[in-house]
């Protein structure tokens, strides 16, 4: 695997890749922005950073271990670089309002506010996934507690049978959870905020539609982020020349929304979830290496045999994937008491993994539920915010 952590680039290198400037013609054309004198300077150079913004949050994470890609920490990381990297793109645009009305930046706009409707459904729908791993790792803790005795070293038939019984009630949940049709949450609101329903108790439309949406039986993940990654088509040079360099803006922060919510699918159990989206990271672009690495990284990852069936390649589900088989394995070896020595101490130590894994979810589940809550509704306002830009910029 190529190294993460040596590759550096020159800030004069960002600037280039955000102008497009790499042909002559394309830098020779006229802009019609209204970017002139002094501060097209300044300008150009608040493009160059948030460029070099993305390239730098991406780049760390790229530089994860083994161990740490996927995780749940990892998780948390990727969401902190797109809200940053969101924050200075949202500076940006709405900063240049005045130009967000003409076109082909309209266009380009337009469309990435769009795509910000899936991703708001694509949010509620990881919401859901977490509400699940939630609710598997209290069954997990069910099996804990039924080996929980004060003294360790006598264990009774009984406390078998209430392991076994709920590795059973384990397993039918999470078969449950994954077949499309009869998932346990399909049924139900787990969205984000509250219902916005007009005098006839209908949903208004508008705006905060996946609000109050939960995904039903026919949604599907991997189309979402097949119809974003479809409409992500890197501008023509007389676009960038004519938006002086906004259109590469508008286009690398669409690039980075659709990347973080195809690696959250990636990571979290989400109703038809399939990692073969089709998309290609463009190599013009400086942030573009390390987005590379992590697309390959996250593929290998789910190509690996005890992956390939996975409900998701959080590290923390195949480290309660590989616990449940082992506490099964050994519940279904015990057949006579009182155990042996030898069987306490494969208790004990399977009762430690068990116990690290249900820790790892009680302390990282609720902070990543409110870190994805939290960039659900700066999507969302930020939508608003920038279509009335946008409206005010066009009449």
């Amino acid at each position: 695997m190529p190294s993460t952590s040596g590759y550096t680039m020159p800030f004069g290198t960002f600037r280039r890749s955000i102008m497009g400037i790499g042909n002559d013609h394309s830098h020779n054309q006229i802009h019609s922005m209204d970017v002139s004198g002094d501060s097209s300077s300044d300008f150009h150079c608040e493009l160059g950073s948030f460029e070099h913004q993305v390239f730098r949050q991406f780049r760390t994470l790229s530089a994860a271990s083994a161990d740490e890609l996927l995780s749940l920490d990892w998780v948390s990381k990727l969401l902190d670089a797109f809200t940053a990297c969101q924050e200075d793109f949202k500076g940006i645009l709405l900063k240049h309002e005045s130009n967000l009305g003409k076109p082909p930046l309209d266009r380009f706009v337009t469309e990435f506010f769009d795509r910000s409707i899936r991703a708001l459904d694509i949010c509620n729908a990881v919401r859901d996934g977490i509400e699940k791993i939630r609710l598997w790792n209290r069954h997990l803790e069910i099996v804990l507690s039924a080996f929980d005795s004060k003294s360790r070293n006598v264990m009774v038939e009984g406390q078998f049978r209430r392991a076994r019984k709920a590795l059973s009630d384990l397993a039918i949940i999470m078969l449950d959870d994954n077949k499309e049709s009869t998932s346990l949450f399909s049924h139900r609101n787990r969205s984000f905020g509250r219902p916005n329903k007009g005098k006839d108790g209908q949903h208004k439309a508008g705006h905060s539609r996946s609000l109050s949406w939960s995904v039903p039986n026919s949604w599907s993940a991997s189309k979402q982020l097949q119809l974003i990654a479809n409409g992500l088509i890197p501008p023509k040079s007389h676009e960038i020349s004519a938006t002086n360099g906004l259109a590469n803006v508008v286009y690398t922060m669409g690039f980075v929304l659709m990347f973080v919510l195809w690696a959250l699918v990636a990571a979290i159990p989400c109703q038809d979830r399939n990692l073969q989206v089709h998309f290609s990271v463009p190599r013009q672009f400086s942030w573009g290496t390390p987005l590379n690495l992590l697309h390959i990284r996250i593929m290998d990852e789910s190509k690996k045999r005890e992956r390939k069936n996975s409900v998701g390649l959080l590290k923390e589900i195949y480290q309660m994937e590989k616990s449940i088989n082992l506490v099964t394995d050994l519940v279904d070896s015990v057949n006579q008491f009182p155990l042996t020595e030898e069987q306490k101490t494969e208790v004990q130590t399977c009762v430690q993994e068990v116990s690290q894994v249900c820790n790892a979810f009680k302390n990282g589940l609720n902070p990543l539920e409110r870190q994805l809550r939290e960039a659900f509704r700066k999507i969302m306002s930020f939508r608003t915010e920038g279509l009335e830009h946008l409206a005010r910029a066009q009449s």
